[in-house]
């Protein structure tokens, strides 16, 4: 027999280090994708198209990936993504030899399909988890993704040494180490993720093997979209307010180097502390842990509200922006793995990561006009229902969960 136990530590370490390479591979093209837009097109009011193509991209292959994990397993669909983003690079690079933004920006929306595969990763660490150690796995495989935030954006330097060694055109030569990066990452899926962890969850559960009991769930449907809501509610959250908040220090005198820090800052809130929220959604239970991660979401409204003219003050809010998503993030993704039945897993993880890429994009253009007519403190207070809509609805999740006997 199988022992799951050890397969899903391997299955940790080779999810872990797509992770580092996925983050790597994104880190530089994000780093790059506005300014290339906005070179080709000609006009900086487009440099925000390149980041909504990657988000409607992540968002249209969310759903796909997740059925193709469904009837395959992990392994193919983690390697599709990244595939498929490999091809967005390769018309990325196209587009920038060619001057063609019709091109960049289909390049671009193919590179979500890679973001896609990194969101899926989380739910993979989690398939054959036991309840014990869900939110811990979970974590641990979200707290990856720092090291490749990190990396990606401080190799554009040396990329841009190395593409003018080679002949690429300006602003190409960091997308060299993106290719690395995907060539890498889908080679580690095919070869590390052996057994695929999803197809044996689900042959270890079709055929009532010992262990099966930490696998198979009854279905909670209720707890499994409360999970939804709070994921995709703290996501949209996060994204409206970081996404304005260099525009904001800018226009109240920040310099780039105050306004890069926050960010930063931001960003080590958001991975950095996930196994400590991954370790209480273990053992404070997963809506507890949400509720907290919410708690600290209103936290940063209140700085945000009171404190929006010190940039002190932003960036304190901004790291609890981070903090708080993580916290809901991990612990809604736990949630939402183990309240659903093995049958409409993978199709609910899957949605739910269409959603909250939707959210980021509707977030991200609304906050621009909110910011605009009421100010980044107005825009705290829109957000304040979503927080308050998700603590009110916590008790009907705990109710599921006590009625199926968990």
């Amino acid at each position: 027999m199988t022992d799951l136990a050890a397969v899903q530590r391997r299955t940790i370490r080779v999810l872990s280090a797509g992770q580092v390479l996925g983050g790597i591979s994104f880190g530089a093209t994000v780093s790059l994708g506005a300014v290339l837009a906005a070179e080709i097109s000609g006009d900086d009011a487009l440099s925000g198209l390149a980041t909504a193509a990657i988000t409607l991209g992540t968002a249209l292959t969310a759903m796909p990936l997740a059925a193709l994990a469904h009837a395959r397993g992990r392994r193919p669909a983690l390697a599709t993504g990244m595939t498929i983003a490999l091809v967005g690079v390769g018309l990325v690079l196209v587009a920038a030899a060619a001057a063609s933004f019709a091109v960049l920006l289909t390049g671009f929306a193919l590179i979500g399909a890679g973001q896609a595969a990194n969101l899926q990763s989380r739910f993979a660490a989690a398939d054959l988890a036991t309840d014990a150690s869900r939110g811990r796995d979970l974590s641990i495989v979200v707290w990856t993704t720092t090291v490749g935030a990190v990396l990606g954006p401080n190799l554009v330097g040396p990329g841009e040494v190395l593409g003018a060694a080679v002949g690429m055109p300006a602003l190409t030569g960091a997308y060299l180490f993106t290719i690395v990066g995907q060539l890498a990452g889908i080679a580690l899926y095919l070869v590390g993720l052996r057994p695929d962890p999803l197809i044996l969850a689900q042959r270890t559960v079709a055929a009532h093997e010992r262990g099966a009991e930490r696998i198979a769930r009854q279905d909670r449907p209720v707890a499994a979209r409360y999970a939804t809501l709070a994921i995709v509610g703290a996501h949209g959250v996060m994204v409206s307010i970081m996404a304005m908040t260099p525009l904001h220090l800018l226009q109240h005198g920040a310099t780039l180097t105050i306004v890069g820090l926050t960010i930063s800052l931001h960003i080590a809130g958001m991975y950095g502390l996930s196994p400590l929220f991954g370790l209480l959604t273990d053992r404070w239970g997963r809506v507890p842990t949400i509720v907290l991660g919410y708690a600290i979401l209103a936290g940063c409204l209140a700085v945000i509200a009171l404190g929006h003219h010190d940039a002190t003050a932003v960036t304190i809010a901004l790291v609890l922006l981070g903090l708080g998503w993580s916290a809901a993030t991990v612990a809604g993704s736990a949630l939402l793995t183990e309240a659903s039945a093995e049958d409409v897993r993978t199709r609910r993880q899957g949605r739910n990561d269409f959603a909250m890429s939707l959210a980021a994009a509707v977030g991200a253009a609304g906050a621009g006009v909110v910011l605009s007519a009421i100010g980044f403190n107005g825009l705290a207070l829109v957000a304040l229902p979503v927080l308050l809509l998700v603590v009110a609805l916590a008790p009907t999740a705990v109710r599921s969960s006590a009625s199926m006997g968990d």
